[in-house]
């Protein structure tokens, strides 16, 4: 699992191109060397929806996490820099997401799960309902009909 909390896809792929060496190096026939990624994702009806309901949380978090590795407070323009279509941030409509995820998967050279981390304090329970079904509903069928 590549766990991915900024920046873009193409940052990681020395990660997973290292991880496919070793094993193939190791003898592991490449077939059987799977990689996931863990990143920063919500679904929601639109792509404003979604950024608007996590960046409060996001927000929240970073700045706290900021204070304790020195890093300067998180800004909204950083958020919306991730959640673009070049960031690593899966956040947006069903379709944002689903781009997200394929473009993932084809930096990749083939991903074989996707983990979200949709938590945040401070969206309603609703809203992250909205945000599963969503991901059951509009993204899976979008993803397997791409794979």
């Amino acid at each position: 699992m590549v766990a991915i909390i900024g920046g873009t896809f193409e940052r990681f792929r020395p990660l997973v191109d290292l991880y496919r060496e070793a094993g193939a190096r190791a003898g592991h026939d490449p077939e059987t060397l799977k990689v996931g990624v863990h990143a920063v994702g919500f679904v929601g009806d639109t792509d404003d929806e979604a950024r608007n309901a996590y960046f409060p949380g996001w927000q929240h978090l970073f700045a706290r996490v900021g204070r304790e590795r020195g890093w300067a407070p998180p800004t909204r323009e950083q958020f919306d820099s991730m959640a673009d279509p070049e960031g690593a941030y899966l956040i947006g409509d069903p379709e944002t997401v689903a781009a997200k995820m394929l473009l993932a998967s084809e930096t990749f050279g083939g991903v074989s799960r996707i983990t979200l981390q949709m938590t945040s304090a401070s969206i309603e329970t609703a809203a992250m309902k909205r945000s599963i079904e969503l991901l059951g509903l509009e993204v899976a069928p979008i993803i397997r009909a791409a794979t």
